[in-house]
């Protein structure tokens, strides 16, 4: 089979699509011939040489994909030959075949198809898992999305919707503002013109957000604490502006806040199946409705990963980049 490969940490050229040994599923597992897979931010890093693959996870990226499985590992009896899946893998999602959890394939969202599907796997169980099962977000409370126009915020936004909570966020152009704005954000700003701590201040008559969606890590902490109210809860699920300050703490404690700090990746397969699952029991639904739909920017064939690793990161993308790794239909 083939995949995409990094034959060296460094720029988007790096990945190169080229033969790799084929695979089988084992005991729980399925095989999944890939029909689409989806770039996220991870993949980025682990091209660069940062964010290795966890032990038995295949070398080359891919946190998510959609296609159609092609056969059954010793003991899976939850789905059968010929289902159409969307996945949430460790790695792999590069490539022409991968190996899953059963757990971990879920079928396709009601209404949605399977290059759309490719892209929802990883920001609906990233985002569900932490504003719901750790944040633990309330109706009518107030969350603060930073990066609104990611994969991540886009989902995030609809989410926190469909819960009844109201939505802040932050971007770095009109047209994502624009964007987060369609998708039901109330509160938007502009983070290269504004600060969002006076804006947060002003919106919320001084009380502060609830709950923050937080991908910068280091260099928002200290201003993501001072702008929560009460009770507050800050999520921090990337280190996009580093990941190591200085703290005084006292702010925390008065606010009687606490700062969770997740990755969805090294989870177990217990824990990832659990996700799934709760995923495929209260997302799907809302995407069955119509209440939540997955944002596509662009779909890309696979030999093109390098051009959308070169978009994610000039920020030339509102939604998910989509590649196509062969025809769905």
């Amino acid at each position: 089979m083939r995949a995409i490969v990094i034959t060296e940490p460094g720029g988007p050229e790096v990945l190169v699509w080229q033969d790799v040994p084929d695979v089988e599923p084992g005991p729980g597992e399925v095989l999944v011939d890939v029909v689409a897979t989806a770039v996220n931010r991870a993949d980025l890093l682990q091209r660069q040489g940062f964010y290795p693959p966890p032990p038995g996870a295949p070398e080359w990226p891919g946190l998510e994909c959609s296609g159609v499985i092609s056969a059954l590992g010793a003991g899976v009896t939850s789905h059968a030959v010929g289902d159409e899946v969307c996945c949430l893998l460790s790695g792999g999602g590069y490539a022409e075949r991968v190996v899953v959890p059963a757990g971990q394939a879920m079928p396709l969202p009601p209404g949605v198809g399977l290059i759309d599907a490719a892209g929802l796997p990883e920001v609906a169980c990233t985002v569900w898992s932490n504003l719901v099962m750790v944040a633990h977000l309330q109706r009518s409370e107030w969350l603060l999305v930073h990066g609104g126009g990611s994969g991540i915020g886009t989902m995030a936004i609809q989410v926190a919707r469909a819960l009844g909570a109201r939505v802040a966020v932050t971007a770095g152009s009109q047209a994502k503002l624009d964007a987060c704005a369609a998708l039901g954000a109330e509160v938007l700003i502009n983070y290269r013109e504004q600060d969002f701590v006076s804006v947060l201040d002003a919106e919320t008559g001084g009380r502060g957000v609830d709950v923050i969606l937080d991908n910068m890590g280091a260099k928002y902490l200290e201003r993501n604490i001072s702008c929560l109210a009460r009770n507050g809860r800050i999520v921090i699920i990337g280190m996009q502006g580093g990941t190591v300050t200085e703290l005084d703490i006292t702010t925390l404690l008065r606010r009687n806040a606490a700062v969770h700090a997740t990755t969805l990746r090294g989870r177990p397969t217990s824990e990832k199946v659990e996700i799934c699952q709760e995923v495929e029991r209260h997302v799907w639904p809302w995407i069955g409705a119509g209440i939540v739909t997955p944002v596509i920017d662009r779909v890309l064939p696979i030999t093109d990963a390098a051009r959308a690793h070169t978009a994610l990161e000039a920020g030339d993308a509102t939604g998910k980049i989509v590649l196509e790794v062969r025809p769905s239909g």
